[in-house]
């Protein structure tokens, strides 16, 4: 930054989520226990502070954030599906995975003013898919889902966001139970993405909107019962987000994310 900054247009940055931290043995894509899901959703926290410490950094030499930060590959990497070509890093796709995607698009999110790009590694077959094909078949994946839902993020306005929340423990370690950020977008209308990382209980969540007003609240959730719930080309929709039915909402209103879900809440 400091030699070649005026040259630059962005900076980029790879970090991968690999839940054992063992390259060799990064561990299933389903088969996985709650010490491994707790293991993976710290690691994909850990983009907060990986950010925080580039724009650090990029801020001393670029106060002006003319330089974007292109968080150009990101994403859980597993053991190649069992039966498929390792070389070609086939792995299926769960609802930790979604809460993986949706955690990291709320940190994207909250440092919008120095991320400017942001790609998750894969689209279609490799990695964190969002699409799997076999053949003729297609289907969709929970984190295609968690994608889906965050769009109303799309050229909207980063509202500050202040959470407090209790931890979610598992092996006397603890990291943050709730995930948030929120927007307004061009016709007005707020949403707050919610992610519940914890897998046993639901999380309290009381909102308190400042500055504006709220007449009608709505939302859509993404939940399983399992852990390891993914679609197969059997049941392509086993994870897919229902709407929440639309109410009157004053400017405070409590909910109840259920447990290992994203919520999006739109709020008019």
């Amino acid at each position: 930054m400091r030699k070649a900054g005026e040259g630059m247009n962005g900076l980029s940055l790879h970090y991968y989520t690999v839940p054992s931290g063992n390259w060799s043995h990064k561990g299933s894509a389903t088969q996985f226990t709650e010490a491994e899901w707790f293991n993976t959703l710290r690691g994909a926290l850990d983009m907060d502070a990986l950010i925080a410490q580039h724009t650090a950094i990029m801020d001393r030499y670029d106060p002006k954030k003319r330089i974007g930060l292109m968080v150009d590959e990101w994403g859980v990497w597993y053991d190649a599906e069992p039966g498929t070509n390792p070389g070609f890093l086939y792995q299926q796709n769960t609802l930790r995975d979604a809460l993986v995607a949706g955690v990291t698009l709320n940190i994207l999110n909250r440092h919008c003013d120095r991320v400017k790009m942001a790609n998750i590694a894969q689209i279609i077959n490799v990695l964190q898919a969002m699409i799997l094909t076999d053949k003729e078949k297609m289907m969709v994946t929970p984190t295609y889902w968690a994608f889906e839902m965050f769009t109303v993020h799309h050229d909207a306005t980063l509202l500050p966001s202040e959470l407090q929340s209790a931890d979610y423990e598992f092996n006397s370690q603890k990291i943050p139970n709730v995930s948030v950020s929120a927007s307004r977008d061009p016709a007005g209308k707020i949403h707050v993405t919610l992610c519940n990382l914890n897998p046993n209980q639901p999380a309290e969540v009381a909102c308190e909107l400042q500055g504006a007003r709220a007449q009608k609240l709505s939302g859509r959730v993404l939940t399983a019962p399992a852990m390891n719930a993914h679609n197969t080309f059997d049941q392509p929709t086993r994870s897919s987000p229902p709407n929440f039915p639309r109410s009157k909402s004053p400017a405070r209103f409590r909910g109840h994310p259920a447990r290992q879900s994203v919520v999006v809440l739109e709020v008019e």
